[in-house]
């Protein structure tokens, strides 16, 4: 059974998922787990996937906001 909580990977900060995720990754890798143990890391997985990118979407979006807010301010001041 996986040791982790079954919080919802989109309620989880961006660390959390990304270390949840490596650990599924290291136990995938290992070989040790049954089939349906595998099949269950590998959904979590995936939502996990999904929760962190969708967060470096978001972040993304926020610094190319900021650096256009910067850009503007810089041409108002000219």
């Amino acid at each position: 059974m996986m040791d982790e909580p079954r919080t919802d990977p989109s309620e989880l900060r961006f660390g959390e998922a990304l270390s949840q995720l490596e650990s599924i990754v290291r136990e995938l890798e290992s070989g040790d787990l049954e089939l349906e143990d595998s099949l269950e890391r590998y959904q979590r997985g995936v939502g996990l996937l999904r929760a962190c990118r969708d967060r470096l979407k978001d972040a993304e979006a926020k610094v190319t906001s900021l650096l256009e807010e910067i850009e503007q301010d810089a041409e108002d001041t000219r």
